[in-house]
This record gives structure tokens, sequence and C-alpha cells, in this order.
């Protein structure tokens, strides 16, 4: 299923962002100019402190912040937006097949503290430490839920939020376009006031689509899909990271809730091989989730592996492509009422045409304040 432009507008590097809505055979999005008044034209700066985090994913040197001037709600807001003359159409847009059967990689019950090397380990040393099981699992396609899913309740939402950018693999580009459109992005599904964008990675699925890994490879330096079902933020490791990137203890401390978004799109057309899955995060239990090390050159973080239960609840959406934007939710500091953790794994869809073109795709992490 591919998009065809019908009538393409230019696009300032603020774009506006609508909600998609993908009930229907055929559905109108908007590819439109700036943003208007009642949504916020967000004022970038640099983060005051203007250093690199050090971790697994490419790292930029500057922090982009995003003050939004909000009235009301935040979907109040959205509801203000003018209705602007689609200039994309995709057709169908409706799944094709409700819902798939495929594996998923889950994680083998261990007493061990388990553990994976996202580069070459030490001589003598395991690359992991523990065992996965697949589990042959439902996905329903969320193309066909009604109501579509939320951020806040089930831990993810699909937008249409085309990108000014042309090439992912354009670092510069990457970092001063792309990172302000996230940020505005984050900020108008989470309804947060503030966000930092702190990293991205660009990933491609192998060549003869070997079975699925955590995605790395001898040094780590060319991530391929992820196919082991994780979640990127522990209890633990989700408020370090906040701490990390504000870099300021006055700041944090003044924090009052936050929460960590991925955001995740393709870069070179419809998904057709390997999507990815998400987890309703109502269907997660406390006792599915098994902190674990990720281990990379200079520095160990904390992630969550998922164990095996019936209750979970996947989902993916069908031939993803460049114009639409997963957001999904890796950890919120709100105990009670919404969603905290959602697992996420790649998936191969079953009977992939050998000629599908492979997956290729960037993802965002991104740092929202309420």
């Amino acid at each position: 299923m591919r998009a065809t432009p019908s009538r393409l507008k230019s696009v300032d590097i603020a774009i506006r962002m609508r909600k998609a809505h993908l009930f229907h055979a055929q559905t109108s999005f908007v590819k439109a100019g700036a943003l208007g008044s009642n949504v916020g034209s967000g004022s970038y700066t640099r983060d005051a402190n203007c250093r690199s985090i050090d971790g697994g994913y490419m790292t930029s040197q500057v922090l982009l912040e995003a003050r939004l001037q909000r009235r009301g709600s935040h979907d109040a807001t959205l509801r203000d937006v003018p209705a602007a003359a689609p200039s994309w159409r995709v057709s169908p847009s409706i799944a094709r097949v409700s819902a798939v059967e495929a594996g998923l990689s889950y994680l083998k019950h261990t007493n061990e503290r388990p553990y994976n090397y996202m580069y070459e380990p030490p001589a003598g040393t395991p690359r992991e430490n523990c065992e996965y099981e697949q589990h042959l699992m439902s996905i329903n396609d969320a193309r066909s839920m009604s109501p579509q899913p939320s951020v806040h309740r089930e831990g993810f939402e699909l937008w249409d939020a085309p990108s000014a950018v042309t090439d992912f693999l354009d670092e510069a580009a990457i970092v001063s376009v792309y990172y302000k459109e996230m940020i505005e992005l984050a900020c108008a599904v989470t309804g947060a006031r503030r966000a930092y964008v702190f990293d991205h990675q660009v990933r491609q699925r192998e060549s003869g689509r070997p079975a699925l890994t955590f995605g790395r490879h001898g040094d780590g330096s060319r991530p391929a899909a992820a196919g082991r079902i994780h979640n990127d933020y522990s209890q633990v490791s989700g408020r370090t990271r906040m701490a990390n990137v504000l870099n300021d203890p006055g700041a944090v401390a003044a924090v009052e809730r936050f929460s960590i978004v991925n955001i995740w799109r393709s870069i070179k057309g419809p998904i057709l091989d390997t999507p990815l899955a998400v987890c309703d995060a109502r269907t997660v239990r406390a006792v599915d989730l098994v902190p674990g090390e990720v281990r990379y050159p200079k520095r160990t973080g904390e992630l969550y592996l998922v164990e095996h239960s019936p209750r979970h609840r996947w989902s993916y959406f069908s031939a993803m492509d460049r114009h639409e934007a997963l957001v999904f939710k890796q950890y919120d500091s709100q105990v009670d009422g919404v969603a905290r953790f959602t697992p996420h794994s790649a998936f191969d869809l079953p009977d992939t045409p050998p000629d599908a073109p492979l997956r290729e795709s960037i993802e965002i992490r991104c740092l929202v304040l309420y």
C-alpha cells in the first residue's frame, strides 16, 4: 500500500500535525504549513548545558527545547486548528486483515539478572546470559480499532505527521529540523508543556531477513530491527534519564510529572515486512517486567524485558508510511490512571513477499514535562 501525493505543498520547518483518522477505506491526510497560533509556534532554544548524553544511541550535542504556549486542554487546542484542504491521500487505509498471528520473542524465565551486550563482548563473555522463547500471538491491526488507541490509555497513538526532512541519513537535518518537529509532536500528543529530544536511532532490517535479535551485531554500529520484547526504561532508569537530560538538580526537583516517549516512523516507504508491535499497557502486570542490563562500550543501562502472559494484547499499524508517526510511552512518573510502560518489538509479518523492501526506520526518544 503506497501513499501517492496528489499535490505537494511547501512545508515550513514547523508543520501542522493532525491526528490521523484511520477508520475508513479512504482517508485524507493533511500536509500543511506552519502551526497556527492556537497550537503554539514553539520557541526553540539550546539547553544551557549543551552537553552530549553518552548512550547506545547516536546523541545530539544540543538538547532542543520547545516551550509551547497552550490554551486550555490538549484536546481543545487540537479542535482549535482550522480545517485545511487535504494534500495527501491514502487508499485504502483500512486494515486488510484485522489481525495476524506471528511469533514474538519473550524472555524465558531466569533466576539471573539478564544482560545483553550491544557490541562485541570481551573474549570469553557471552553476548547475553538469558534465553528467549517465541510465542505465537495475535497482533491486531490498530487501524481497525475503534475508538483509536491513546498514549495515556493503551500507551500508543498513530499520528499523521509529515516531516520536512527528505534524507534521514543526513545527521545535520535530523538534528536541526526533525528534532524540532518531534518536539512539537511530543507536546501535542501528550499535552506536555515542554519537551527535550535526547537521542535518535536509524535502523534497517538485514538482507535475507535472518532471525530477529536485539538488533546489534558485531560492534553494534549498524543497528537492525530489534526483535526482543522490551521497554526502554525501568522504574529506576527512567528517573535517571530525566536527571541526566535536565542536568540541573534544581530543575529535577521542580519536576512534578514527566514521561519518556518514543516516536517511530518509516523512512523509505510503506513497511511490508517487519513492522513494530506494541503491547496494550493495561494488559501488562508488574510481575511480567524483568529488569535487565543493556551493556554499551561506555555505560550500562537498565530496561525491562518481558515474560509471557496470555493477557497481553498486541497491536501494530499495517503498512506505516513516511508521513505517519507512532508515538508510544516508555515511562510515566504518574503511577495511577495512565499507561506507564509500553513493551514493544519488531516482528516478521507472515507470508512477506520475498521482493518486499527491507524496513528502514527512525526512532526518537523524547523527555516530556507536564
